[in-house]
């Protein structure tokens, strides 16, 4: 505390010691407490500054009489200037006032134990300035909003994520349903039988040479007229095998029409089930032949 508060600090303390003595009546009571050895002894102490030592002899003077208003005053005016314990002063300010309810200085002493108690609540729990609080405030606000947009990007980055791994997942049914359609279609087709080459037997009309003719022998004579036989039958190429395509996420008819190299009204018409404005991922479509 500076010296110009604890100057009025004891202003307000000989105000009130002043109040006690002039305007409290004096009663018996009053008059042998105060001639009460221990509290003389502490009156006397206060007048040589020596206060810790008259804060022991006005406690003695409790001891000796714990209904000593007095002596409550004289501890509460000490602990509130000369040995500064705020806890202390409102204690022996309240007793005072409960032995001596009728005090004429009773506004003065609730003004000292308000004050006291503001001083309390100051030493256990020190408020902030205002302008540090709100230095404060705007520091947590502007770390609340960096904060924030590092969760907001951290989100939009897992949606993405998401987004392409549902995209894979399709992708990969489509080609495992494209494989199993393939597959399928493959075990369903009949197996087409293999032939041996064999002699085809002579027509009727055609007889051998005679061996004992002199020359070169050919083995077969020619039939009559100049005919010769008709040339064997080749077998006809295997069928072209079925071409498909697994619709992938956001393709069309068309782009795939381009892709498979085909016309699109052929793709629509090896598809006549399939609405081309409904395209779903995994559908297969039939690929005409090229």
């Amino acid at each position: 505390m500076s010296f110009f508060g604890k100057l009025g600090l004891r202003a307000w303390l000989l105000l009130l010691l002043l109040a006690a003595g002039g305007c409290m009546p004096v009663d018996s009571n009053q008059m042998d407490e105060e001639k009460e050895p221990h509290y003389v002894l502490g009156k006397n102490r206060v007048n040589a500054r020596d206060f810790t030592g008259a804060i022991e002899a006005f406690q003695e003077a409790i001891e000796a009489n714990p209904r000593s208003a007095p002596a409550h005053f004289q501890l509460a005016c000490l602990y509130d200037s000369e040995a500064p314990d705020p806890a202390a002063a409102i204690f022996h300010y309240q007793e005072y006032l409960r032995l001596n309810p009728q005090a004429g200085n009773l506004d003065v002493i609730r003004q000292r134990i308000y004050t006291c108690k503001q001083q309390l609540a100051a030493d256990i729990m020190p408020l902030p300035s205002a302008p540090a609080a709100q230095k404060q405030l705007e520091s947590l606000a502007a770390k609340n909003h960096d904060q924030q947009q590092q969760i907001d990007a951290l989100t939009e980055q897992l949606r993405v994520a998401n987004d392409q791994l549902r995209q894979w997942n399709a992708y990969y049914a489509t080609q495992q349903a494209a494989a199993k359609a393939a597959a399928a279609q493959n075990n369903s087709r009949p197996a087409q039988p293999t032939t041996t080459p064999t002699t085809s037997p002579l027509p009727d009309d055609m007889t051998l040479a005679p061996t004992d003719s002199p020359g070169p022998r050919t083995g077969i004579t020619p039939l009559p007229g100049d005919q010769t036989p008709p040339a064997r039958p080749t077998a006809h190429p295997a069928a072209a095998r079925a071409r498909t395509h697994a619709v992938l996420p956001g393709e069309t008819m068309a782009g795939i029409a381009r892709k498979a190299g085909v016309t699109l009204s052929a793709l629509k018409a090896a598809n006549p089930a399939v609405n081309p404005k409904k395209l779903r991922a995994g559908q297969v479509l039939n690929l005409p032949g090229q």
